[in-house]
């Protein structure tokens, strides 16, 4: 017999727990289903933990770069299994502490593969045999997963994801990234800080496809500055992969010359896909847009009355944080609120060396959609503060209408991410590049730069000349 729920929540990502602990707040009984632990890709294997190795390999490659410090800097080695236990010890931090929160709010976790049938009902395979469930309403949460290519699919030992490369028992003497983006950049980055020799193939013109231009290039300038080896342009036609490695070869889009890359692993980073496979009993029960992503309007309702869908499994930008905001909304809606998602205002950050942080228009999307722009950048060779961290490969630049409203920001500096919220209040709450260069800023901070940018604007920066 079918058990009745007011919301049936399918995937235990980021979307889906902030779904569930929302509905929970909102007096609704609520039934969670995850296949695999609750936190999903993003604090299992994705964001979290590369976030940790990034700050520990940070701290690896300032100790063993500093020049004020005396003493066999040579010495210093890498605990790589130590590291790993430290991995693990904060994402099992993370996800008991996920689990504490649900089963307080008394929402069912349940511990399977949910398949969709007719009329919103779930049939959900366990360890201990079929559930079956109807609900009011359900949200799909599944998530994403990495794409490979025609000719190179992962094989989790030689070509691999962001998940098995986060997890390698020994750090790779060469790795070959297929993907200049986020997550690209930021396993390049910290695998390089372990002395791996990181090639990056982009087939676009520059690393962060999509994002300020202005911006990428000088990011793209300084992860070659620190030995990346970053190449754009390059589209890749074939590859080989084996015991002896992994091989590369195609043309290379600006000179038409052809090019052949190896290297002992292999990253594919080249963007990812929707986990919508086995999700429904027979057809789909909702609109499938391109590339399978399921198709969503403003409420994060489908095509199909009552069941909605957030997070990466409906496309766009694909960033935990936009899949809490989708919950949130979602959820609400399915409890009789009226809600609507705005995305004018969501930044998104890389974390590599300097941090990029960015929220809003880009430049070039403004003149795309006739907005006539001023911008003002302030680089942080001029940062007080940027000197004392010896971190001033950077730059903030804000991007304001003719009005001079804050439409779009574009941070390059140590940080960045802890910064952005300042910039998408601006474009949240429709500031004004004059209310935000008249703002306080604590001295020094790299944040004086911000109000240093939005003072450019307008030709008014006190420590940058004006021309």
């Amino acid at each position: 017999m079918a058990e009745t729920r007011d919301i049936i929540i399918i995937g235990g990502g980021p979307g889906g727990y902030v779904a569930a602990l929302r509905g929970a707040q909102l007096k609704r009984k609520v039934t969670l289903i995850e296949r695999d632990r609750v936190g999903g890709t993003c604090i299992n294997y994705g964001c979290i933990p590369t976030k940790y190795l990034l700050h520990v390999t940070k701290v690896y490659k300032e100790i063993r770069s500093a020049g004020v410090f005396r003493g066999p800097k040579e010495a210093i080695s890498v605990d790589w299994p130590a590291i790993h236990e430290g991995r693990r010890s904060v994402v099992d931090r993370l996800v008991k502490g996920i689990v504490f929160l649900l089963e307080k709010a008394r929402v069912e976790i349940v511990k399977g593969t949910a398949g969709i049938g007719p009329d919103k009902t779930v049939t959900v395979l366990t360890a201990e045999g079929e559930r079956h469930f109807v609900a009011e309403h359900i949200v799909i949460a599944t998530g994403s997963r990495a794409a490979g290519l025609p000719f190179l699919e992962a094989d989790g030992r030689t070509v691999l994801t962001s998940t098995e490369a986060l997890e390698l028992a020994d750090i790779p003497k060469s790795l070959l990234i297929v993907g200049a983006g986020a997550i690209g950049l930021e396993i390049g980055s910290l695998f390089h800080r372990l002395g791996t020799d990181v090639t990056v193939l982009e087939i676009m013109p520059g690393v962060l496809p999509g994002s300020d231009r202005e911006s990428a290039l000088r990011l793209e300038r300084i992860l070659k500055k620190q030995g990346l080896k970053v190449f754009t342009h390059m589209k890749i036609e074939e590859a080989g992969a084996g015991e002896g490695g992994v091989v590369c070869k195609g043309t290379c889009l600006r000179t038409r010359t052809p090019f052949e890359y190896g290297a002992e692993k292999a990253l594919l980073a080249a963007g990812r896909k929707p986990n919508v496979a086995g999700l429904f009993n027979g057809p789909p029960a909702v609109e499938l847009g391109s590339g399978g992503f399921i198709k969503v309007d403003h409420r994060m309702e489908t095509t199909a009355r009552g069941i909605y869908a957030i997070g990466d499994v409906v496309g766009g930008k694909l960033l935990a944080h936009k899949a809490y905001h989708d919950a949130v909304v979602a959820v609400e809606n399915a409890s009789g609120l009226d809600r609507s998602v705005d995305y004018d205002a969501l930044p998104s950050a890389v974390f590599t060396d300097p941090e990029f942080a960015t929220v809003g228009l880009t430049q070039e999307e403004a003149a795309e959609r006739g907005v006539k722009v001023r911008t003002g950048v302030f680089p942080l060779q001029a940062s007080g503060r940027a000197l004392t961290m010896d971190s001033t490969d950077g730059m903030i630049k804000i991007v304001a209408d003719e009005s001079g409203r804050v439409i779009g920001a574009h941070l390059l500096a140590p940080g960045a991410s802890d910064m952005i919220p300042v910039l998408t209040v601006a474009i949240a709450k429709r500031m004004t590049v004059e209310e935000i260069g008249s703002t306080i800023y604590v001295h020094p901070s790299l944040s004086e730069a911000i109000g240093e940018a939005a003072l450019k604007v307008n030709n008014e920066a006190l420590h940058l000349l004006n021309i």
